[in-house]
């Protein structure tokens, strides 16, 4: 989430670093605005307009991609004129409306599967999107509902997303909350590079969304499932290699 202009800009020249030490692609992704938010009193963002203004500094500073959520229609093609990648939140994942509007501007989607979603589910979504002329649609798995306050990651979902002809990414930080256990969402971010190698390892991923920070402590939001910045090189160096080792770039 978009803390403020400073620590936004921090964290990417952080993030560029690591790009080019790791050789890795990175795309630069925070929110202007986290409407789903389990207590009212949460840090939502600094909204539209604010955001996008930080997101375009940020991409004009450090060259790297831009890409946040995007929750109504009408924020479309605003989002578009900044925004590099549109994201669509996994709980709106199944509104024709949004999906409709934001595959409509062309630019490239990663939609996050919705956690009461099974992944052949996805199909309707691609189907959305590609109805409205747009095939750049990419596919994030973000776990699955398992009881109350728990999700599970189903390491199937990975090839069954792939055969729907887009590309899959993992979301390894947000499949380890524990949603709506408290006024805070809790977290288990400890397993995050756990399930992401294993992940790597289906050789079914092409890319990777994860949570970081540089005092996870403090962020103010998901402060549970928040990486600290120092292990993301490491962390991506041994995600290169699993991709390498099972053929996939």
């Amino acid at each position: 989430m978009i803390e403020s202009r400073e620590h936004s800009l921090a964290m990417a020249k952080k993030l560029k670093a690591i790009a080019e030490e790791t050789g890795a692609r990175i795309v630069f992704k925070s929110s202007y605005d986290k409407a789903n938010r389990s207590s009212k009193d949460s840090f939502r963002g600094p909204g539209l307009e604010q955001g996008l203004d930080i997101l375009a500094a940020v991409k004009d500073a450090t060259g790297l991609p831009v890409l946040s959520d995007v929750h109504e229609p009408a924020q479309a093609e605003a989002a578009a004129r900044v925004l590099d990648v549109l994201q669509i939140p996994a709980f709106l994942a199944r509104q024709t409306d949004l999906v409709g509007a934001i595959a409509r501007t062309g630019k490239p989607i990663n939609v996050k599967k919705g956690q009461f979603m099974a992944p052949e589910d996805m199909a309707h979504v691609v189907e959305k999107c590609r109805a409205e002329g747009n095939e750049n649609v990419l596919l994030c798995e973000r776990g699955t509902s398992f009881g109350y306050h728990n999700l599970v990651v189903d390491m199937r979902s990975f090839p069954m997303m792939q055969a729907l002809g887009c590309p899959v990414v993992y979301d390894a930080t947000h499949s380890l909350q524990l949603p709506g256990s408290g006024k805070e969402t809790g977290g288990l971010k400890q397993y995050a590079p756990i399930l992401a190698r294993a992940a790597a390892a289906t050789g079914c991923v092409d890319g990777f969304f994860m949570e970081v920070h540089d005092d996870p402590d403090r962020a103010l939001s998901d402060r549970s499932t928040q990486l600290d910045v120092k292990i993301v090189a490491g962390l991506i160096r041994s995600l290169l290699e699993i991709c390498a080792t099972v053929g996939k770039s």
